[in-house]
């Protein structure tokens, strides 16, 4: 019984040993030269975002998946030329083109559509990120402890 007691107490010790954070990658296949967000205006009221540029040097081609930046989640886009390896993150920060509708009646609140909350996965800085690749299946993690901000875009309304 004492054995029974050891071991289900171990187990739970090591089980709340992996719940911790993420193990970040600390020599990745890849070198980052310089990362920086820039915010945009577009031309009509309540369009914006932010996109994530980090151009990096490797030998090898890495299947880059999504950046983790300022608790929003999205793909990277790979952007490669002669001269330089990029990878881009296109953040929407426009206002959400939402109604939220509540009702009196509980019967009727009960058919509207629960929003949805997304847990982000990471503790991050306001000018840190993190980028996530795959190598042979397995996706591994990269933390950028700086990112810089660049000068804001702005884009003048579409002519009629």
């Amino acid at each position: 019984m004492k054995i029974l007691k050891i071991l289900s107490v171990l187990t739970i010790i090591c089980s709340l040993s992996q719940c911790g954070s993420t193990n970040f990658e600390p020599s990745p296949p890849f070198e980052i030269n310089s990362a920086a967000y820039f915010s945009w205006v577009g031309g009509q009221p309540g369009i914006s975002g932010m996109n994530v540029k980090i151009t990096y040097t490797s030998d090898k081609n890495i299947q880059f998946d999504s950046i983790y930046f300022r608790k929003k989640i999205v793909k990277l886009e790979v952007n490669i030329s002669k001269d330089q390896k990029m990878i881009i993150g296109h953040f929407n920060t426009s206002s959400p083109n939402r109604e939220i509708v509540l009702q009196l009646d509980p019967m009727k609140e009960m058919k509207n559509e629960i929003p949805e909350i997304k847990i982000f996965p990471f503790e991050l800085n306001e000018n840190e990120a993190i980028i996530s690749y795959r190598v042979s299946d397995k996706i591994k993690y990269f933390k950028i402890k700086t990112v810089k901000k660049g000068k804001r875009t702005f884009f003048p309304a579409a002519l009629k």
